[in-house]
């Protein structure tokens, strides 16, 4: 879930300003971001809201016609 941070520093958040914005301890999104802890669909939608993303760019989901190499199926 590294993807977390990245777009909250796009948005220009601090990690104390997610965990206001969502009633959760600072902790719990420093967690989300190292990996050590993963967020529930629930709060996954809610970051995606906030963060102004998708929730397949948080996960950084690939679409299914890209092979791991980045290039696309023929």
């Amino acid at each position: 879930m590294i993807a977390i941070r990245k777009y909250r520093k796009k948005a220009m958040l601090q990690q104390k300003d997610i965990a206001e914005k969502l009633g959760i301890a600072k902790s719990t999104v420093s967690m989300w971001e190292t990996g050590d802890r993963k967020p529930n669909v629930i709060m996954l939608k809610k970051l995606s809201e906030l963060l102004g993303c998708t929730t397949d760019e948080l996960l950084e989901c690939v679409p299914k016609n890209e092979l791991v190499n980045g290039q696309t199926e023929s």
